[in-house]
């Protein structure tokens, strides 16, 4: 059985080789649906708020599109000073519960969180501060390790020396977080999400972990939602 861990020191550990992952297929497939959603978005002169920023996986891409400004918040120090080696100068605070306070109520054009809020407990405080932040007609995108598999026993682990290791998560049903988005008045504009198929099959070959993938197949693994918020001024 995995040693099971919270957030932020689990992530500290991980970050040393977070980006040296090959065949990873929660990651490949993130980046699939993150490829699907951003390219909705215009980024040009948008000001970011990167909530679970990591390493900067996605910033590369974010960018490319000429945003005014990128700030990313983390739980792990150690992630953070892995994204400041490769993005030197970049803007960033160290996450503790769902605060932004470093942020100013109706100060963003975008908020995206990548396979973090399944991390995060107390899911309506944690909307409501991104809507805090967000501009009237500002936008969230959201992925994230699917509820259905993690209700199903499936679990984000890395090995550490001989150790294996699992963070800690909380399901989030995606009806829950669609119910508080409709009450931040927030619209879904697309959704989608990726399942174990046959297109998955060889990243459990690769680890001889086929017997896994006749247990999870057909189970939707990761997903991502993009949110508009459409009311005219932030609630407090």
């Amino acid at each position: 059985m995995p040693e099971l861990k919270d957030p932020e020191p689990a992530y500290d550990l991980w970050s040393a080789d977070y980006d040296q992952q090959t065949g990873n297929l929660v990651l490949a497939l993130d980046e699939a649906v993150f490829s699907d959603l951003i390219k909705f978005i215009d980024l040009r002169g948008a000001r970011i708020v990167d909530v679970g920023c990591g390493t900067g996986r996605h910033w590369k891409t974010l960018l490319d599109k000429n945003p005014l400004q990128i700030t990313g918040y983390d739980v792990s120090e150690g992630m953070l000073s892995r994204l400041q080696a490769k993005f030197p100068g970049a803007n960033t605070h160290h996450l503790s519960g769902h605060s932004l306070r470093e942020t100013r109520t109706n100060s963003t054009d975008l908020v995206i969180s990548t396979l973090v809020l399944a991390h995060m407990d107390h899911l309506d405080d944690v909307l409501r501060e991104w809507s805090r932040i967000l501009k009237p007609g500002g936008e969230i995108l959201l992925t994230d390790y699917h509820p259905v598999a993690l209700a199903k026993g499936s679990n984000r682990t890395f090995r550490h020396g001989n150790k294996l290791m699992a963070v800690r998560n909380f399901i989030h049903p995606v009806a829950s977080i669609r119910e508080l988005a409709a009450q931040l008045e927030m619209r879904e504009m697309h959704f989608t999400e990726r399942s174990i198929d046959e297109s998955t099959k060889s990243y459990y070959a690769k680890k001889n972990a086929l017997h896994v993938f006749e247990q999870f197949k057909g189970v939707p693994i990761v997903y991502g939602m993009h949110l508009k918020k459409i009311y005219a001024a932030a609630k407090s």
